[in-house]
């Protein structure tokens, strides 16, 4: 069968589309600009549409029995708000398998995908490792991480275990209406985690905590608006218990255990480098 990705070019979809190929799946690739779709395998077919724009989706659904869809968009991560067209073109294109990568719970698309008739699953990661690649520059220059809120604790998941649950559902079937939240093994602090990205690079990396008028007056300098900053703040100093719980979904869907903040350090250590 042929497996729709969206999202191919990201984070997280480069990586469903490389365990889909391992499998032996073969794999269709959207993206709104295939020009610029490079460092996916060769043999994926790369098809250009817009998830904002469901009249765009119709060429890259066609002969299509499973998809993988993002239930955000844009480099703000809005929720996707075409998912009633989406799911019903999706059906009628004879799609029996829907995987969705869920922003949190509740939402139109939530219901729209729920009354799909599809054989749906969504997956949801608490928070990405490779989301620490955001201390990569800071890190090289100054070997330092700055940041407030030091005792919050996330139960990240590395990018390759989600994409292994999506590819592994996507391909295989199974958990079909359920919502997995998928973690890492462990729940760690911001110094937690730069401390593995210090053993993994070799290097002394040091964590500072400020408090929010140290933070407000950072990130003024280094040009942040003033509503992002009070967004941030507000989320940081408000994160649910719930970030912080570690699930059993790779280990359940995927059969091994997922991998640990430290193994990723390791695998991503030159991205820390000077």
């Amino acid at each position: 069968m042929t497996i729709l990705v969206t999202g191919a070019t990201g984070t997280l979809g480069r990586h469903v589309v490389k365990r889909l190929r391992q499998a032996g799946q073969t794999v269709r690739a959207l993206t709104r600009t295939p020009a610029e779709a490079t460092g996916l395998p060769d043999d994926v077919e790369v098809v250009g549409g817009d998830l904002t724009k469901p009249q765009t989706l119709a060429a890259a659904l066609d002969g299509v029995s499973a998809v993988h869809l993002l239930g955000a968009t844009g480099h703000d991560h809005a929720p996707l708000q075409t998912g009633l067209q989406i799911t019903a073109m999706a059906a009628e294109a004879g799609v029996r398998r829907l995987t969705v990568l869920s922003v949190g719970e509740g939402g139109e698309l939530e219901q729209a995908v729920r009354d799909s008739g599809l054989e749906w699953t969504f997956v949801w990661p608490i928070d990405l490792m490779s989301n620490a690649l955001g201390w990569a520059e800071v890190i090289r220059h100054t070997a330092e991480v700055r940041e407030p809120y030091a005792n919050r604790r996330t139960a990240s998941a590395d990018e390759t275990d989600v994409a292994d649950v999506v590819a592994t559902v996507l391909a295989r079937g199974g958990h079909a209406g359920r919502s997995l939240i998928v973690s890492g093994p462990e729940a760690l602090t911001p110094a937690d985690k730069v401390s593995a990205i210090a053993a993994a690079t070799g290097r002394e990396i040091r964590f500072t905590e400020l408090t929010d008028d140290q933070a407000r007056r950072q990130w003024r300098l280094e040009g942040w608006p003033e509503e992002g900053i009070d967004f941030m703040l507000h989320m940081w100093a408000t994160v649910p218990e719930t970030v912080a719980r570690v699930t059993s979904a790779v280990e359940e869907v995927v059969g091994r255990p997922p991998r640990t903040f430290a193994q990723w350090a390791d695998a991503h250590a030159d991205a820390f480098r000077p």
